[in-house]
């Protein structure tokens, strides 16, 4: 038996000449970079850092991506030799701050600096946290690394399911499991090198350079190539933001449509905002493949069918671009085909956003129809109300309301005074039939419900010797919603309060008409800024008073809005059920469109008595 000393000098010379012959590598010493913290550790295996507030040295790693534009300058690294856990992220974003990042692409660096987690849009917003490394001393080790493969999002790498239950609170401190939760998957990959390939582009470019894929391309398709967006349960997990860190001068960003695909492959290190979640910042960038998405064109109502539409106009003002004007002036003549009756929402006052206590908008409404005559529709008139200044929501100054547009050669409007901002409008009873004391009327104006929000405005027409009811809303915006990809899950929709209220109101003076006579031709129409499987379009039509035609359409067509990625409802026709026979149908026109006049898609119903 050797002894002990000839054991370990046996050993000894075995490495020795390994080392040598360069089979094995020498250990670091303590001291050495892979010996301390690696990106891995700082990353952790829930959403906040174990390391947060706290300095580390020499963290290891390649750069893979540098961003040296905007006030939140800095550069990514990636560990190239990662651990055997998925839940623990292997890069992490140095934040430089208004200083050019000293480093580039393939750099093999050790970063020192203090772990943060930051909140895009601040804590209380309810967003995820970006774990990050500020106030960075950076040494370069060696140039023109190669970086890490990228990792593939595609439907098998992200679950179907989205969030963890949290009953509304954080999942902050829940360990991720990126097997079972699309979000913690994500989460996982936060600041790694991912990809998509021959992604379709579910949310068309915004203003901001930015447009929205599916990495999940057979979920929940629409018709015309969206994701849509059919029930809380089931926000399209497959859905990724792209953003580009190229230089835009050499690298234009492409201007995508839905249904439109950015073929071969997008890559970057995966990032989080506070506008849309998880976001690719493209370092490479496909190739836009234009599917050419067609704009759509209702059929003309007949004779004897009355067409009613709705069309949020966004905005709207005299010192809106003409352009702007003739092209909503042509959708209505030649995309809606010249509706007898239009309920518009957002429409400003005659100073726009000028504080200056105008409510007035008779400018508006006279610019938008002399468009429309001069694109060679009716001469429409209108009805409305001015709100109170400043009491309405909207853009500040802007006085946005909702507005009838008509055309007298084929509908006739029962004006019946009395009807003004604060007047709440009441169903009477005239020979048997119903009637309004005012009309136009605002309904129920001085209930808190309409607090901060457009007023409805109910107004008596007749086609054909019947009369018609309509009622044009614009319900309170989802403003202060936690997002989809919100830390608390599931997120909470306090907006949701109002509408509701708002849509019991509607339902109770459709109540009263029907009351007041049974057969009752009743219109509800506008942007009621919320889902047909929402709780506020459940209470509008309770008891059967009306019907959301949305819900009628085949379900990859219930969609007139795209918000990040996904193609949903917010805008209504709904009818009392003596308003039978009716063709219903969503023109898209705008929402899916990076050029758009609107960004809601107008409808239109056709009803024949």
């Amino acid at each position: 038996m050797l002894s002990h000393r000839r054991r370990a000098a046996t050993v000894g010379s075995l490495i020795a000449g390994a080392l040598a012959a360069g089979l094995i590598a020498p250990a670091q010493s303590a001291s050495a970079a892979d010996a301390g913290v690696r990106v891995h550790d700082i990353q952790g295996t829930t959403r906040i850092s174990p390391f947060a507030g706290k300095q580390v040295t020499d963290v290891p790693g390649v750069v893979t991506a540098v961003k040296n534009f905007g006030s939140a300058r800095g550069f990514w690294v990636q560990d190239p030799n990662p651990d055997r856990d998925e839940a623990t992220s292997e890069a992490i974003f140095v934040f430089t701050g208004a200083t050019a990042p000293a480093v580039a692409v393939g750099d093999s660096v050790l970063v020192s600096g203090t772990v943060t987690e930051y909140y895009p849009g601040g804590e209380a917003a309810g967003g995820q946290s970006v774990t990050q490394l500020t106030k960075p001393t950076v040494t370069v080790k060696s140039s023109g690394n190669a970086l890490p493969a990228a990792v593939r999002l595609n439907a098998a790498a992200i679950p179907a399911r989205y969030a963890p239950d949290a009953h509304g609170g954080s999942v902050e401190s829940l360990p991720l499991k990126p097997r079972r939760y699309a979000l913690d998957r994500l989460e996982s990959l936060e600041g790694m090198r991912v990809e998509v390939v021959d992604a379709p582009v579910v949310g068309a470019t915004s203003e901001y350079k930015d447009l929205w894929v599916t990495a999940a391309p057979r979920h929940d398709r629409t018709a015309r190539g969206g994701t849509l967006y059919g029930s809380y349960g089931d926000p399209n997990a497959g859905r990724v933001k792209i953003a580009s860190l190229l230089p835009y001068a050499q690298h234009p960003f492409p201007v995508a449509n839905v249904g439109d695909e950015l073929s071969g492959t997008t890559a970057g290190p995966l990032d989080y905002d506070n506008h849309g979640g998880y976001t690719i910042q493209a370092t490479e960038l496909g190739a836009l493949a234009d599917h050419k998405l067609q704009r759509e064109t209702t059929r003309k109502q007949r004779n004897d069918e009355l067409a009613v539409a709705t069309y949020n106009v966004e905005n709207l003002s005299p010192k809106t671009p003409q352009a702007k004007f003739d092209r909503l002036a042509g959708a209505l003549v030649t995309n809606l085909a010249s509706p007898d009756i239009v309920a518009l929402e957002e429409v400003q006052d005659n100073d726009g956003t000028t504080n200056g206590g105008v409510v007035d908008a008779t400018q508006t409404l006279t610019k938008l129809t002399d468009a429309i005559a001069a694109a060679g529709g009716p001469k429409y008139l209108w009805r409305q109300i001015d709100p109170v200044d400043g009491k309405d929501g909207g853009q500040p100054g802007g006085n946005i309301r909702t507005a009838f547009l008509f055309n007298p050669a084929r509908v006739s409007f029962k004006d019946v005074p009395g009807g003004d901002s604060t007047t709440a409008v009441k169903v009477i009873r005239e020979g048997g039939k119903a009637g309004l004391s005012a009309s136009p009327g605002r309904v129920a104006p001085d209930d808190a419900a309409w607090t901060n929000s457009r007023k409805p405005l109910a107004g008596q027409f007749s086609f054909r010797g019947k009369d018609v009811f309509v009622v044009a809303n614009h319900f309170n915006s989802k403003g202060g919603d936690q997002g989809l990809d919100s830390r608390f899950q599931p997120p909470v929709r306090s907006s949701e309060v109002q509408r509701l209220q708002q849509a019991k109101l509607v339902n109770g003076f459709v109540k009263q008409l029907l009351a007041a006579d049974r057969n009752a031709n009743v219109i509800v129409a506008g942007d009621l800024n919320d889902y047909q499987f929402s709780p506020a379009l459940k209470a509008l039509t309770a008891g059967g008073a009306l019907t959301d035609q949305v819900t009628k359409l085949p379900a990859k067509e219930r969609y007139g809005y795209v918000f990040q990625g996904n193609s949903q409802v917010l805008d209504h026709i709904l009818t009392s059920r003596h308003v039978s026979r009716v063709d219903y149908d969503i023109v898209h026109i705008n929402a899916e469109f990076a050029d758009q006049a609107s960004d809601h898609d107008p409808q239109v119903l056709r009803w024949k008595p």
